[in-house]
């Protein structure tokens, strides 16, 4: 048996048309939370280094 498989246009999806005002702050706000959690996560990760004391 043959499966079908879908090609799909990817430039097409989601409509042709602009965003909405209320879409463009809605993905202006993800992206600026993202964009923070991502920071937050880059801190904590270089906070956490141990360095060993050394006696000269």
């Amino acid at each position: 048996m043959k499966t079908n498989k879908i090609d799909l246009d990817l430039d097409f999806i989601g409509g042709q048309g602009s965003l909405t005002k209320i879409e463009e702050k809605e993905l202006s706000d993800f992206f600026k939370s993202r964009k923070l959690s991502a920071r937050t996560t880059i801190r904590q990760q270089v906070g956490t280094t141990i360095r060993p004391n050394v006696i000269a």
